[in-house]
């Protein structure tokens, strides 16, 4: 598989024009540096069912989730179900020995065991028409489906964890963003009450600086909370109730390019959840040929010895038998494994639409988000971030009023908010598109840029 491959991936050569927190990998995500290190590599095969502590990266997310998560576990017993299946079903059917006695306990020459004849009667079945051949390539496709199924589930999983992760980068950002804002109230408070005891300033600036604060304040709480939510979320993914890492250590944005759709679409084609659909429909075409298989009956071959006890002689016994398909021919089961197979072939069609619906939605919505980061930071940004400097120069000057202070201060502050926010969406977007290309993106980047290097 492409996706969670621990080879080292390299990244385009072009310029990156965006940004990307960290691109997921087969145990781990690559960051954008695109390559994977030994270390790291070697950090998979070492247990980690411990609590992460200190601070967490998102490479040690990952490890922990893909260790400790539950949501795994069941798809993993699926997968020693599916063996356990593929073992029995090559197992050839016990062989029987059957012993009868007659000849005796009756009457006159009956009456003792002198007459009595026995026989010992050895018998197996013989399962005709490729009924075990049938079986056993049944059971094997289903092994590919669990392990397809698996495959997918821990995409989606380290998915989860990912835009979790983010979560925690963009809540710990706001709360550190809105505990500056309440100590910059708190800054503009000392300077009104200075101004009011100066008399520069009348009493009802006081009044509205303590109010800011107050908001401030209450703001930077909320943040706490959301913070201490995001966090349990996370841990929640790696499967712990209570998280002890102080803090998520990463940033919000990292530069890559998106690749087409045409590349996406092509990736897709190895997405686990395709070649679970494949295995399914080869798994129900082998369905239909075992029930077709089992309208040709089986042959029961049966050899022994038969004793005579009135002159102690042996005689040979050769015994078969074999069911005459007069009325059941299997007719029931193969027309449902038949009707099955279609609508296996019907749902397959809905998924793969589906999904190929999503990628493409997916892959417009970042776009659109890109160049929206984009304005904010060109225009928004920088701007609200230059009128609230300049407007707190000249409050301090005394060339401007705290009114203006505080409307330029929450100007910069939604600007902030909503930059960060819209970095939060992208991201997620991002680790979306990527679970439905079923491959990290910069791996699919740059094999766009090998092949247009080799036209």
């Amino acid at each position: 598989m492409h996706l969670f491959s621990k080879r080292k991936q390299s990244m385009p050569t072009r310029a990156c024009i965006f940004y990307k927190p960290f691109t997921i990998t087969f145990a781990v995500c690559a960051f954008a540096t695109g390559t994977i290190s030994a270390e790291l590599a070697d950090a998979i095969d070492r247990p980690h069912t411990g609590e992460p502590q200190g601070e967490l990266t998102i490479r040690e997310a990952y490890t922990y989730a893909l260790v400790n998560s539950p949501r795994l576990e069941g798809y993993a017993i699926d997968i020693r179900i599916s063996e356990a299946e593929t073992l029995q079903s090559g197992l050839l059917p016990n062989p029987e020995l059957e012993v009868e006695a007659e000849e005796f306990g009756g009457s006159g020459e009956t009456s003792g065991f002198d007459n009595a004849e026995s026989t010992v009667l050895l018998s197996q079945l013989l399962e005709l028409g490729g009924k075990r051949n049938h079986r056993v390539k049944t059971a094997k496709l289903g092994e590919d489906v669990s392990r397809f199924a698996y495959e997918q589930a821990r995409i989606y999983l380290l998915t989860e964890v990912s835009k979790a992760f983010i979560s925690v980068l963009a809540a710990q950002e706001q709360l550190e963003l809105l505990q500056q804002n309440a100590k910059l109230a708190s800054e503009a408070l000392a300077g009104a009450k200075t101004r009011v005891e100066s008399g520069e300033a009348s009493p009802l600036e006081q009044l509205k600086a303590q109010s800011v604060l107050a908001s401030e304040e209450i703001s930077a709480r909320q943040a706490e909370r959301k913070l201490d939510a995001a966090r349990r979320q996370l841990a929640e993914l790696y499967g712990s109730a209570d998280p002890k890492f102080s803090r998520a250590s990463g940033k919000l944005r990292q530069s890559i390019p998106l690749p087409t759709q045409e590349s996406l679409k092509q990736a897709f084609e190895r997405h686990p959840e395709m070649l679970r659909w494949a295995a399914l429909l080869e798994q129900h075409r082998q369905v239909v040929a075992l029930e077709e298989s089992k309208s040709i009956p089986d042959l029961t071959l049966g050899v022994g010895l038969k004793h005579f006890n009135r002159n102690d002689n042996l005689s040979g016994v050769l015994q078969f038998s074999v069911p005459i398909p007069l009325f059941d021919r299997n007719q029931g089961n193969i027309r449902k494994a038949r009707e099955e197979l279609g609508k296996a072939y019907q749902n397959s069609r809905a998924s793969r639409i589906n999904a190929l619906v999503a990628l493409t939605s997916t892959h417009r919505k970042l776009e659109f988000l890109r160049s929206e980061v984009e304005n904010i930071e060109r225009n928004l940004l920088s701007s609200s971030q230059s009128v609230q400097e300049k407007t707190w120069r000249a409050y301090q000057e005394g060339k401007a009023s705290y009114l203006e202070v505080i409307d330029a201060q929450r100007m910069f502050a939604e600007a902030r908010i909503r930059h960060t926010e819209t970095l939060v969406e992208y991201n997620k977007a991002f680790f979306e598109l990527e679970a439905l290309a079923g491959r990290p993106l910069s791996e699919i980047t740059s094999s766009e840029n090998n092949e247009h290097e080799n036209l």
